[in-house]
């Protein structure tokens, strides 16, 4: 227990990376708290289920509104925080506004919960460019629940689901991202929690749907720190590997070439900043549309 959640202990395993992402998530906010002199409060950040979901939960300092929801169900959730106050900064955890003054929403969500079931609501967000930040912590298994496979698993891969090897191919998250529309994709590793911070700040920048998938290694289930990191002694090459400072975020077609290259890369993939966000194109209809005034709607019932 703890004296913040007195009645629920929520954990996660020692040196998993979700601390780091919990860190870096916590500077990106303090960093928007400071350019906008806005409180903490403005920020929203709504979840799914699963070792992700607890970021709601374990977040230290000055506390952003958090809402835990439904397994694979936080963008829509998202969708209608927005619409109603479109004003907040909403951030998914798997986590902008219009301007920095805005409050953040931010949606965080893993693997399994953003990928699986709630794929099929990452093409609407991404068509509308729903100006929210998804934060999508990436650990290729189903940790919370005592290690199944999830989309992001290798084929073929053993796991408490598939004893035999999985069935299906792994899915490769970047290159749907890209595929669907997403504005703003970004990818990045857990042990890197500065520069991680500044990639989820300037996510939270950009005016329309931007996701950061952060491989987020299961010590449990899944760990693949040595994968990510290498080890030249043993003979390991590193699958993460940073984005060349040349690299124009804002050329499609370089970000697929990017993309094709295989491994993690780490850094800001594609950035499109010309396209309306949801918001803009809902304003531009709420001013040509006609709205009648309340007096006169009761007038006109009037016999």
């Amino acid at each position: 227990m703890s004296d913040k959640n007195p009645e629920y202990d929520f954990k996660w395993c020692p040196g998993c990376g979700d601390f780091g992402v919990r860190r870096a998530l916590e500077a990106a906010i303090d960093k928007r708290r400071v350019e906008t002199e806005l409180p903490v409060e403005n920020n929203v950040i709504v979840a799914g289920i699963g070792c992700s979901g607890n970021m709601v939960h374990l977040l230290e300092g000055p506390q952003p509104y958090g809402l835990h929801g439904i397994h694979g169900r936080s963008l829509p959730i998202a969708l209608g925080v927005k619409m109603g106050r479109p004003d907040l900064n909403v951030i998914v955890v798997a986590g902008a506004g219009a301007g920095p003054a805005a409050q953040i929403v931010i949606v965080i969500a893993g693997d399994g919960d953003f990928l699986s079931i709630g794929n099929e609501h990452i093409a609407p967000q991404a068509a509308r460019n729903l100006d929210v930040t998804v934060v999508i912590m990436d650990n290729a298994v189903y940790g919370l629940t005592k290690g199944q496979s999830s989309p992001t698993t290798k084929f073929e891969e053993v796991t408490s689901s598939t004893p035999y090897g999985k069935p299906e191919a792994q899915l490769d998250p970047l290159a749907l991202y890209l595929t669907l529309g997403v504005s703003y994709i970004a990818s990045h590793v857990s042990t890197k929690v500065r520069d991680l911070g500044a990639v989820i700040a300037d996510a939270m920048d950009h005016e329309g749907f931007s996701i950061v998938h952060v491989q987020s290694p299961c010590t449990t289930y899944n760990n693949t720190f040595m994968e990510l990191k290498g080890n030249v002694r043993q003979g390991i090459p590193p699958l993460a590997w940073d984005i060349p400072e040349h690299h124009d975020p804002s050329d499609y077609e370089a970000a697929h070439e990017l993309v094709n290259q295989g491994g993690v890369p780490v850094g800001v993939i594609y950035k499109d900043s010309n396209r309306p966000s949801f918001q803009d194109r809902i304003d531009i209809i709420n001013e040509k549309s006609f709205s009648r005034k309340v007096e006169n709607m009761i007038e006109s019932y009037a016999i």
